[in-house]
């Protein structure tokens, strides 16, 4: 478990399929609201061109982080494409110490973990794409995937859009700035929730 936070800090979980634009909206977000931190995952993937330790991601090899996991050192972990994925504790720790929130792009898999362990601190936001066509279009223009694994991301990407209705908040990102507000009305209004309930 994580050290006693005695603040009103969130851990403000947003989940999508691949393609459905959490990774971009998680980043305006962050860059317009000083009062948000990032939560950076360990991962065993390969750095992808421009990602820098310690930014990005901490990447490490499978050894290592087995090893974070027998000593208990993860929030949360979970395998993705093949790759393993996890949030280290003492991250969360520092930043939930600091009274800033922190801002998990996460999948399902890790988000119903944080959820279980840090239920009283988590607002969650499921960000779907208008419909399955859009979705494929977007991945199409990454140029990142060949065709089986294109077709790989679609179908996962319905599965994982399953999960919605098991979150507090369902945002339609049809359109970027339209997804933003609404996200950050969300938040706001999470935050004066909690400053109420502080001040009783």
């Amino acid at each position: 478990m994580i050290k006693p936070i005695t603040n009103k800090a969130m851990l403000i979980i947003l989940s999508a399929p691949s393609g459905g634009g959490k990774t971009s909206i998680a980043k305006k977000l962050l860059k317009e609201d000083a009062n948000l931190s990032l939560s950076i995952s360990a991962t065993t993937r390969k750095p992808r061109s421009g990602e820098q330790e310690g930014v990005d991601y901490f990447f490490v090899n499978r050894a290592e982080f087995d090893l974070l996991i027998a000593e208990d050192q993860l929030l949360e972990s979970a395998e993705i494409y093949y790759n393993l994925y996890g949030t280290p504790k003492k991250n969360v720790e520092r930043v939930l110490a600091s009274g800033a929130d922190l801002l998990f792009d996460i999948d399902s898999q890790g988000a119903y973990q944080i959820m279980n362990k840090m239920q009283e601190r988590v607002l969650s936001i499921f960000i779907l794409p208008p419909d399955i066509a859009t979705l494929r279009e977007r991945l199409e223009a990454r140029g990142q995937d060949d065709i089986e694994t294109l077709n790989l991301r679609i179908k996962l990407a319905q599965e994982e859009m399953e999960h919605a209705k098991n979150y507090q908040h369902v945002v339609i990102n049809d359109n970027f700035d339209k997804a933003i507000h609404e996200i950050q009305a969300i938040i706001h209004k999470e935050r004066q929730k909690r400053e109420m309930h502080e001040d009783r």
